[in-house]
């Protein structure tokens, strides 16, 4: 199964404008798919090999001699000094296009672009696959509720790999390896159950001090325990929305996974069975439209900037981002029915918001779109930037 993935676009255009690429995501997104298939002309390493480790650490010019030009470097992140010679080696050459470098880990990788490489490299991220990509792939069907399940990594799509087994695996293979080697977790039976905790926070505002007490472990372990996961692409935060109509505004993030077939694993929902009933179907929903837009944002190398909003009295706003001269301010709703108390927020905000010119959208779990006087209704398929 071939899936087009619409980072290419992006990243064909900009090939011969920078001489480093750098591709960044979540492990099994993929990366590595996709740059050998956008860039059949290239050589690929990876450094996630042995022997190209110690090639590369041990012999950075012979490494990079041997591999001077047109050349894939995966998992770059795993020799940090290469970059310098990196740098030395595009400067020299004034090649465009020279070295795509993939990673997993956006901390390391960041931070060695930022040391070495700054001016030198574009960055682009590549996440599961979007709505958008899986209807192109005709792969995209109307059950909302399999998707909860299923997720989005290309492997269950690819492979056919049942999503329990797959996430089971993915867990115990990448996450906890990768959040180890960031910050060293001596105790990982503690950490699988701060994970467990974290998939319950989802979509809800983000309390540290209350999950570290619950757990048994100091608010600095379980910032830096978050602070790997985002930067292992697990989960990400919604920052809030600051506007100075209302000055009891919450100013606390919300927490949210990229996947959602990863959160229901978390949270012990493995099977469709009595899913349209289950509590947390509206959690897993909003999360699964809220983290499409995020990565269809990516997908699409824009730069916007998402936030929700919320004030002390309950009144809150699911997702909010600018478009032109415009707010979007979104509701979304795990219902296949519209109801008129579903725009309530939406209305309440635009009484309040008098200085701004709004777009105002209801994303809901069936499949029509329509034009409503309170606001456009837009169907779960149909969402993302």
């Amino acid at each position: 199964m071939k899936i087009d993935r619409h980072l290419s676009v992006a990243l064909h255009k900009i090939l011969n404008k920078y001489p480093i690429i750098a591709l960044t995501g979540p492990r099994q997104s993929g990366k590595t798919t996709l740059l050998k298939s956008l860039l059949a002309n290239y050589e690929y390493v990876s450094l996630e090999n042995p022997d190209n480790r110690y090639f590369a650490d041990n012999d950075p010019n012979g490494f990079l001699l041997r591999y001077s030009s047109k050349v894939i470097i995966d998992e770059a992140q795993r020799v940090p000094h290469l970059f310098s010679y990196l740098q030395t080696k595009v400067d020299d050459s004034g090649e465009m296009g020279q070295y795509v470098l993939s990673g997993s880990q956006n901390f390391h990788l960041m931070k060695e672009i930022t040391q070495s490489l700054a001016g030198r490299v574009a960055l682009f991220k590549l996440f599961p696959f979007d709505f958008r990509e899986m209807k192109n792939g005709n792969i995209l069907n109307e059950n909302f509720l399999y998707y909860l399940i299923q997720g989005f990594y290309p492997a269950i799509y690819d492979r056919g790999i049942e999503a329990n087994t797959y996430y089971k695996n993915y867990v115990q293979t990448y996450i906890q390896r990768d959040v180890s080697e960031l910050i060293g977790i001596k105790n990982q039976n503690v950490f699988k159950r701060y994970l467990a905790l974290l998939a319950t926070r989802a979509g809800h505002l983000l309390n540290l001090n209350e999950m570290a007490r619950k757990i048994g472990i100091s608010q600095p372990t379980a910032k830096s325990w978050l602070s790997a996961l985002e930067n292992s692409y697990i989960v990400f935060t919604l920052q809030p929305y600051f506007e100075n109509f209302s000055k009891r505004i919450v100013k606390t993030p919300k927490l949210y996974f990229y996947d959602t077939g990863l959160l229901a694993y978390l949270l012990k929902i493995n099977g469709l069975e009595n899913l349209d009933l289950h509590p947390l179907k509206g959690n897993l929903f909003e999360n699964m439209i809220i983290a499409e837009y995020v990565k269809q944002n990516y997908h699409s190398d824009q730069s916007i900037d998402f936030w929700f909003w919320r004030d002390s009295n309950g009144n809150e706003i699911d997702l909010l981002f600018n478009t032109g001269e415009k707010l979007c301010i979104i509701e979304i709703k795990s219902s296949m029915t519209i109801k008129p108390d579903h725009f309530k927020g939406l209305n309440n905000f635009e009484k309040n918001a008098t200085n701004k010119k709004l777009i105002k959208q209801l994303v809901y779990a069936g499949s029509e779109n329509q034009q409503r006087q309170d606001g456009k209704v837009i169907s779960w398929q149909d969402s993302g930037v």
